[in-house]
């Protein structure tokens, strides 16, 4: 029997945008099974089809929209076709001379709520976060094997948002060859390693690319501050780009060392690199206290806002952590400053930044806006998609 997901009346209109949620909360009754990941239709107030999707049973987001036409079966070909489209999409992609990774798949942005697929090189990295990825994992894979052929398909499915789900974390390797302890990517003229097995996200900040190279463009000569360096991405780029000096500030001493074995990879000598293990709030404070000043500092905080209800919180920890950045970088030095926070739009980000600058008495212009790469698309009917937002400053 199919099941039917019935919403209340006035609640279709998210649906009728081809927005991919159906929020628990919308639901005025279900009819039929309710297992994890299995299709179902969903109907308005008056009974009429809507779209159809995948169920989560234990998560507030009750239903992943996946078609909004009643002729396409939700089926092992069905996604298998999605990932042949996300792939010749990247393939339109002019990445970056030397670049050899690339986000494949990116969620609800190519149709597949829930499915990341990274490829480093020769290996891919897979996280399956919701039911309906989850249910339908072996197609997605299969196609995957069968576009690209790779050496090795891992999966790094130990996030937390998969409790939301009622899943539990999964890692392991899935098809093919183990990756390496540490796996080598170039990215432009840098060279990386990545820790797929056990690093932040599928291994490395490939959303950041675009950003990186932004760096780089400002760092010749430069005393460069990384904050929340991780693996040191923005760090190493401004070093291979002539920084004079660049100082890493993370809480992870793994990650630090993670910086010093990649300025290793770029033969950079280890005078220029300075990393500091602590906590960046109380590192920029030590800072502004003894004086010291940088030509080019980089915010790049993990998310602080997982949903608007945590914006308050969210916004005043952006503010601090601005505010204490400006305090230390030279006149007419550069912020790169960032917020991942999907729940943070744009211009509440600016007015965060705005509000800092301000309490900093600062003068601040901004020379550019700063977003996700090509291959971290946005869907227009997913707008929250676009997460990852940044801002390029001039500070005096």
């Amino acid at each position: 029997m199919t099941t039917k997901i019935f919403l209340k009346s006035g609640r279709d209109r998210s649906a009728l945008r081809r927005h991919p949620w159906i929020f628990e909360g919308a639901i005025q009754k279900i009819e039929g099974a309710k297992r994890p990941g299995e299709v179902v239709e969903v109907i308005d107030a008056k009974g009429r089809w809507l779209a159809r999707g995948t169920f989560s049973p234990r998560s507030q987001i009750a239903v992943r929209l996946l078609t909004w036409d009643p002729s396409e079966a939700i089926d092992p070909a069905f996604f298998r076709s999605r990932v042949r489209q996300a792939v010749l999409g990247r393939d339109l992609i002019r990445p970056p001379i030397g670049s050899s990774a690339r986000r494949l798949i990116h969620a609800e942005a190519d149709g597949l709520p829930g499915t990341i697929v990274d490829q480093y090189g020769n290996y891919l990295v897979c996280q399956f976060l919701t039911a309906g990825a989850e249910r339908w994992q072996e197609p997605l894979v299969a196609e995957l094997k069968s576009q690209l052929s790779p050496t090795g398909i891992y999966e790094r499915s130990d996030v937390t948002v998969r409790q939301k789900e009622g899943l539990h974390p999964v890692t392991g390797l899935i098809e093919g060859s183990e990756p390496p302890g540490l796996l080598e990517i170039e990215e432009g003229p840098c060279r990386f390693a990545v820790d797929v097995r056990n690093g932040h996200k599928t291994g490395f900040y490939l959303d950041q690319r675009d950003n990186r190279a932004r760096v780089r463009d400002y760092a010749a000569s430069a005393d460069v501050l990384d904050c929340f360096s991780y693996t040191g991405g923005f760090a190493v780029s401004a070093l291979v780009a002539g920084a004079s000096k660049v100082t890493c500030v993370d809480v992870s001493s793994d990650a630090l060392e993670l910086v010093k074995y990649n300025a290793g990879l770029n033969h950079i000598a280890e005078d220029r690199l300075e990393t500091i293990r602590g906590d960046v709030f109380n590192t920029l404070r030590s800072f502004r206290d003894s004086g010291k000043e940088f030509d080019v500092v980089v915010l790049d905080p993990p998310k602080f806002a997982e949903t608007k209800n945590q914006l308050e919180r969210a916004a005043r920890g952006y503010k601090d952590i601005n505010l204490f950045a400006m305090k230390n970088i030279r006149t007419g030095g550069v912020l790169f400053t960032f917020s991942c926070s999907g729940a943070m739009d744009p211009l509440l980000f600016q007015k965060v930044v705005a509000g800092a600058a301000q309490d900093a008495g600062r003068q601040v212009q901004i020379l550019g806006r700063l977003s996700q790469p090509a291959d971290h698309p946005v869907a227009l009917n997913f707008p929250e998609g676009h997460y990852l937002k940044g801002l390029l400053c001039r500070v005096w």
